[in-house]
């Protein structure tokens, strides 16, 4: 589990590599759009970009990216089906590169989405950071958990129960698990080192997920929306090191924000692109 600086620079790598595919992927999603079609752009970015696609083959997805619109929570599948004005669609990326893996996702906004539906997003995101804030060494897996429940409950919402995030290296999916709900104090205790991937995935309606007979595909049983955000971190001097950024989506979208500068570190502060 425990990773050195020059490990967690080569997770960097992929992170980042898996944050620019995002960011430019940003511009491209809009009404009439499908899927399958961000799916190839995706590949070819991250190819170009001398990396692998993370998920194709892994675990037998057959695909780049996880897409999964509205009350899709996560492992949607991509296809043909035009994006519609005021879905929302989530997009989970991973790459493998210098025998490193890194992921990332964010929920984009279709075209023009409600109020109802921004705050439900502002809040979900709100609460990766409530999660991040908590990867300190000597703390536990469950005080992560615990700051993302309470963060969500606190403003009506639920947390998925059946899904977890998760330690990242060598591997896509390493220990420790990381649910997004927990008990102060509990759990695995934090080191210097640690790389987890923080992911809340977050239903507007209640927790309960269906598991689909394709295998992959999860949606929430109110059919009501899910939304999912998701950084790669690391522990460094004791403290949360972003891996992944969401400032290349950011830049696409016009959208300022400083939520990021809490969590960079000098050691590791370098610009791969």
């Amino acid at each position: 589990m425990v990773k050195t600086i020059e490990e967690i620079i080569l997770i960097k790598k992929s992170a980042c590599l898996a944050s620019r595919t995002l960011g430019m992927l940003a511009g491209e999603v809009k009404p009439g759009i499908n899927t399958l079609y961000l799916d190839h752009l995706a590949e070819n970015f991250i190819r170009d970009h001398g990396g692998v696609p993370a998920f194709l083959g892994l675990y037998d997805f057959p695909n780049t990216l996880c897409v999964s619109p509205n009350y899709q929570v996560v492992h949607g599948i991509p296809n043909q089906n035009p994006l519609c004005e005021g879905d929302i669609l989530s997009i989970d990326c991973g790459v493998y590169m210098n025998g490193f893996y890194g992921e990332h996702a964010y929920t984009f906004e279709v075209g023009i989405v409600s109020n109802t539906v921004k705050r439900f997003l502002n809040c979900s995101k709100k609460s990766l950071y409530a999660g991040l804030s908590k990867c300190k060494k000597g703390n536990f897996i469950g005080d992560i958990g615990y700051s993302i429940q309470s963060c969500i409950e606190n403003y009506g919402y639920s947390v998925v129960k059946d899904l977890v995030g998760h330690g990242l290296g060598k591997k896509m999916h390493e220990d420790p698990q990381i649910p997004n709900f927990g008990e102060k104090g509990k759990g695995i205790k934090l080191e210097e080192g640690f790389v987890l991937s923080i992911e809340p995935m977050v239903n507007k309606g209640k927790s309960e997920v269906d598991f689909h007979k394709d295998g992959w595909t999860i949606t929430t049983s109110d059919r009501d929306l899910s939304a999912h955000f998701e950084h790669n971190v690391a522990i460094v001097n004791g403290f949360p090191c972003l891996l992944s950024t969401f400032r290349y989506i950011y830049d696409k979208l016009n959208i300022h924000s400083l939520e990021e500068k809490p969590f960079q570190n000098e050691k590791i502060n370098i610009d791969f692109f």
